[in-house]
């Protein structure tokens, strides 16, 4: 994202030129420009992405915690990449069936048509398979341990368990595939909005997978 004077894009939703710089990528999926939004579990991501879906004129918005399971936490590449990405890389409509996380099952499939911008929204969405296939990848810059906070009080002590293995599961993901370190750029909620700062000092060198700042202390 273009950022001349190095200064934050700053809006009540989402700045304008960060939206027409987003309009201007090329397509990265076949005709489609895929946009990730990755983050810590509690982040804000599903919030921005559809703030984002909506600054895009509509954009859908794929939730990978409709492509998940309980039993594949992480494990999903494979379905999302037949499912999904496939498909839209042949200007294909793309078909996938929603998880259940109460009824613990796939529920009837939905259609995700090759729009000009499709958001992919959901930890992992920046993960090194899918990044060949993105046109942006955008992380939300809240700290994995105040994400995981919101999240465990936005759903609650009957949740608790299943965060206490989420947040494990989490860990070792990044650890093995970070996304924050190959960030086009880093989301910043405040009070009026988002800051959206690029992140040309994010990107990895050729050897190196993970940063310090994405390292994060036991239990953790």
């Amino acid at each position: 994202m273009n950022d001349p004077s190095g200064a934050a894009s700053r809006a009540g939703h989402i700045d304008d030129a960060v939206v027409s710089e987003l309009r201007a990528l090329p397509a990265s999926c076949g005709p489609v420009r895929l946009i990730a939004v990755d983050g810590h579990a509690g982040s804000g991501k599903s919030t921005f992405a559809a703030r984002l879906a909506v600054a895009l004129d509509g954009a859908p918005v794929l939730r990978l915690d409709d492509i998940a399971t309980h039993e594949e936490l992480f494990d999903w590449t494979e379905r999302l990449t037949a499912q999904v990405i496939e498909p839209l890389s042949r200007g294909a409509t793309a078909r996938y069936a929603p998880y259940d996380w109460t009824l613990r099952h796939f529920t009837a499939p939905r259609s995700l048509a090759p729009a000009p911008h499709v958001i992919v929204e959901g930890v992992g969405a920046g993960r090194r398979a899918l990044r060949p296939y993105l046109a942006r990848l955008l992380w939300m810059e809240r700290d994995a341990a105040e994400s995981w906070e919101r999240g465990r009080r936005r759903d609650g002590p009957a949740q608790s368990a299943f965060w206490n293995g989420w947040t494990a599961a989490e860990t070792r993901h990044f650890a093995a595939d970070p996304s924050r370190p190959f960030a086009d750029a880093l989301v910043h909620e405040v009070r009026e909005g988002y800051v959206v700062r690029v992140g040309r000092h994010l990107n990895a060198g050729p050897n190196q997978i993970i940063t310090h700042r994405d390292q994060m202390p036991p239990p953790y």
